[in-house]
């Protein structure tokens, strides 16, 4: 009877061991936490994601200038912000492990709205995340994985400027925007009577409205909420949206592939936590709560894409569908 006594916690722990063992079994690789890691996963040979694993890289072009969005720390040589984040979620999804390590598997890219179509086109970069609108001009040079969030066109000016509430208050001042974007364009449409100043970044239009020579800058209100945080008594957002603009992670055109697995990605980001903590570490520190992310549009792209060769563009256009509501055809945007 003793030695049956004694044998009775020998086989209690025995028990438990193998049910924690087993519940361990039952904890996904990915899914639930933002801390979640995933094995290194096998692609077929042949596909952008296999030619990405065995060069042990992928080349993302971002912004590095949008605070919050996507900047280059001057202390750290780090690139911050919600598009790096979502460029270190395609990583994970392409290397293994967990966003938080992947950083190590990316070079950042700085691409500016001139040149997003190029880089991706001459192979500069793998992907663009760079509060990339998508439209349809676009999609006649390059395809759209996403969108991932969408942004509103508002206004920023002066903290003390009272006479600039909506854009057709922008009629005789003077506005600032990027080059060739779609605020800018979007500009000259529904205000002709402003004057329109255009710089390459968006940096530098700030810099010119805190120096008195322009009276308001134009572009995504995400984009606009990042500067005025970093000058809070000096800018302010105007928070009146006239636009919408989704964003999407820019590649080459006709990838299905790679353009599907992408999308797969961020919807798993959308249920598992990623999506929103990649948000709460960036744009959530200016005090805004992470919205509902939007729907993957899955358009499916045919025909050729455009080519741009000696200055003239040449374009054989094939039909496409999309979600995104835009409003110009111009080649660029925020």
């Amino acid at each position: 009877m003793k030695k049956q006594r004694w044998l009775i916690p020998i086989v209690l722990l025995t028990v438990a061991l193998m049910g924690a063992a087993c519940g361990s079994d039952d904890e996904p690789t990915v899914g639930g936490s933002t801390d979640s890691t995933t094995a290194k996963p096998a692609f077929a040979a042949g596909t952008t994601m296999a030619a990405l694993q065995a060069k042990g890289k992928i080349v993302v072009g971002t912004k590095f200038d949008q605070p919050g969005l996507g900047q280059k720390n001057p202390l750290t040589g780090d690139v911050e912000g919600f598009d790096p984040e979502i460029a270190k979620i395609i990583a994970a999804g392409i290397f293994g492990g967990s966003p938080a390590d992947a950083g190590d598997k990316i070079e950042f890219k700085e691409t500016t709205s001139p040149n997003r179509e190029l880089f991706i086109e001459n192979g500069t970069v793998d992907i663009v995340a760079a509060t990339y609108t998508i439209n349809d001009a676009r999609k006649q040079r390059i395809d759209f994985a996403g969108p991932y969030y969408v942004a509103h066109q508002d206004i920023m000016v002066k903290a003390d400027d009272t006479s600039i509430n909506s854009v057709a208050d922008l009629a005789g001042k003077r506005v600032c925007s990027v080059r060739n974007s779609t605020p800018a364009g979007r500009i000259r449409t529904m205000v002709p009577d402003a004057t329109l100043q255009e710089f390459d970044t968006y940096t530098l239009c700030k810099e010119e409205l805190l120096n008195g020579r322009t009276d308001a800058v134009t572009t995504d209100d995400a984009i606009l909420l990042g500067f005025a945080s970093e000058n809070p008594t000096a800018l302010k957002v105007v928070g009146n949206q006239f636009s919408t603009e989704p964003y999407g992670i820019g590649l080459k055109r006709g990838d299905e592939a790679f353009r599907t697995f992408i999308n797969d990605l961020l919807e798993q980001s959308y249920s598992n936590g990623q999506w929103k903590a990649a948000f709460d570490e960036t744009l959530g520190k200016s005090g805004n709560e992470a919205p509902t992310p939007p729907p993957v549009d899955r358009y499916t792209s045919a025909g050729p894409a455009t080519t741009v060769a000696g200055g003239a563009t040449t374009t054989t256009v094939a039909a496409t569908t999309t979600t995104a509501t835009e409003e110009t055809t111009t080649t660029t945007s925020a």
